[in-house]
C-alpha cells in the first residue's frame, strides 16, 4: 500500500511539473530606467510563454510611458518593490534599474526565493557584487547577468572551435571592441542617460558600460581564470557632454600566458561589438553576432556563418525560462561566477585609471 501511495504521489508530481512547464512564466519587471527594458517588452510581445504580472519603478511618469507604449494595465504597475513581489508572486524578476541598485533588487527577491535576471554589468563595486553573491547563496536563487553578446552565434562558434575542438592551441591574445557614438549621440531616453553619465549609479562611463563586454568574454574564454593584474587608461574626449565620467577606455588584462585588450568607447563613428582571439596556431574573429573569421593552421583565412544556437540559448527570455523551469543552471557568460570576476576587472581598471598604476589582482 505504501509503495502504491508513493508511486501515486510521484505520478501526480510529474503531471503537475509538466502542467507548470506548459504555463507562461510569470515574470515581474524591476525598474524602467534602463533603456534595454524597451527591447525586453518588444520581445515579450512576440511570445506566449511569458506573462508580465507586475512592473516596479518609483517614477509614475515611466509607468505612463511604458503603459501607453505597450498597452499595459495600470493595475500592473507598482512604486513599491516589496509590495509588488508580495502581491503578484512572480516566478522570476527581470531587472532594469541603474547598476547601483542591483543589490537592493536581488536582496528583496532572494528573501522571497525569486530568481533574478539583470542587465549587465553585475555591479558598480566588489562590495555590491559580494552583497548580490551572498544574498543569492543564502537563499539558493539563481542570478543571471544578461549581455547582448551572450546570444551571438559567432561567440559560441568561436568557443567551440578554440575550447572544445582545441583546433588552434592555447589563447595568447584577445581584443574586445565594444561601443558606439555615445549615449546622447544615439538618443537614449533621458532616464537612461541620467544614470549612465553618473559615476555612482553606473560605476564609471564607457569603462563600465562597454568594458564589461570584453571582461565577460575574456573571463569565459579563459575558463574563469582571474587575471594577474589590470592596467587602464580612460579619457574624457567630450567633457561638455560627459563632464563626470569617462567616454573612452582601454584596459589591459594580464594572464600568466595571455593578454587581453578591452576597448570601450562612446566615441566610435558607428556601433560595434567585435571580438578577436589569437592563439598559438590560429585566429578567430567575431564580427557582430553572425559572422566569424577563422584562420586555422595550414589553411587560408575564411568567413563562416555560425550554426544556430540551442533553443534555450538563443535569447535572454528563453534562457530565463529554462533556468526557472529547472532545465538549465546559469553558466558561462551569464553566470554569477564569471561576473564576479568581471566586476573585479572593472573595479581594478577604474582604480588603475585613477592612480596611473597597474592594479594586481590578489590571489584567493
Amino acid at each position: 500500500m505504501k509503495m502504491r501511495i508513493l508511486i501515486g504521489f510521484m505520478l501526480c508530481a510529474t503531471i503537475a511539473s509538466a502542467q507548470d512547464e506548459d504555463k507562461p512564466l510569470r515574470v515581474a519587471i524591476a525598474g524602467l530606467a534602463h533603456g534595454h527594458v524597451d527591447g525586453f517588452f518588444r520581445q515579450l510581445q512576440k511570445r506566449k510563454d511569458v506573462e508580465v504580472v507586475g512592473v516596479f519603478d518609483p517614477d509614475p511618469a515611466l509607468h505612463k510611458k511604458y503603459g501607453e507604449l505597450y498597452g499595459i494595465s495600470t493595475e500592473v504597475f507598482f512604486t513599491d518593490l516589496g509590495a509588488m513581489l508580495d502581491k503578484v508572486k512572480p516566478e522570476a524578476v527581470a531587472t532594469f534599474t541603474n547598476t547601483f541598485d542591483h543589490p537592493v533588487i536581488v536582496e528583496a527577491c532572494a528573501a522571497r526565493k525569486i530568481p533574478v535576471m539583470m542587465e549587465k554589468p553585475l555591479a558598480v563595486s566588489m562590495d555590491h557584487a559580494r552583497a548580490i553573491q551572498n544574498a543569492a547563496a543564502r537563499n539558493g536563487i539563481p542570478v543571471i547577468v544578461n549581455y547582448e553578446t551572450t546570444w551571438y552565434r559567432s561567440h559560441a562558434e568561436m568557443h567551440n572551435l578554440i575550447k572544445d575542438q582545441k583546433a588552434m592551441g592555447d589563447i595568447r591574445k584577445m581584443v574586445a571592441m565594444d561601443g558606439h557614438q555615445g549615449p546622447k549621440e544615439i538618443h537614449v531616453p533621458p532616464e537612461f542617460f541620467n544614470w549612465l553619465s553618473d559615476p555612482i549609479k553606473d560605476g564609471a562611463g564607457a569603462l563600465f558600460d562597454f568594458g564589461c563586454y570584453g571582461a565577460n568574454l575574456m573571463t569565459w574564454m579563459m575558463d574563469n581564470q582571474r587575471p594577474l593584474r589590470v592596467t587602464a587608461m580612460t579619457q574624457q574626449l567630450k567633457p561638455e557632454i560627459y563632464p563626470r565620467v569617462d567616454d573612452e577606455a582601454t584596459v589591459l588584462v594580464e594572464y600568466p600566458h595571455a593578454q587581453g585588450i578591452i576597448q570601450g568607447s562612446w566615441n566610435w563613428p558607428f556601433s560595434r561589438k567585435d571580438f578577436d582571439v589569437y592563439t598559438e596556431r590560429g585566429y578567430a574573429g567575431a564580427i557582430g553576432g553572425n559572422t566569424l573569421r577563422v584562420h586555422l593552421p595550414g589553411q587560408p583565412e575564411e568567413s563562416r556563418a555560425p550554426a544556430e544556437l540551442a533553443p534555450d540559448e538563443r535569447d535572454s527570455v528563453s534562457y530565463l525560462i529554462a533556468v526557472v523551469r529547472g532545465r538549465r543552471k546559469p553558466a558561462g557568460l551569464s553566470s554569477l561566477e564569471n561576473n564576479m570576476i568581471v566586476t573585479e576587472i572593472l573595479t581594478a581598471a577604474r582604480e588603475s585609471a585613477r592612480t596611473g598604476k597597474s592594479i594586481p589582482i590578489a590571489a584567493k
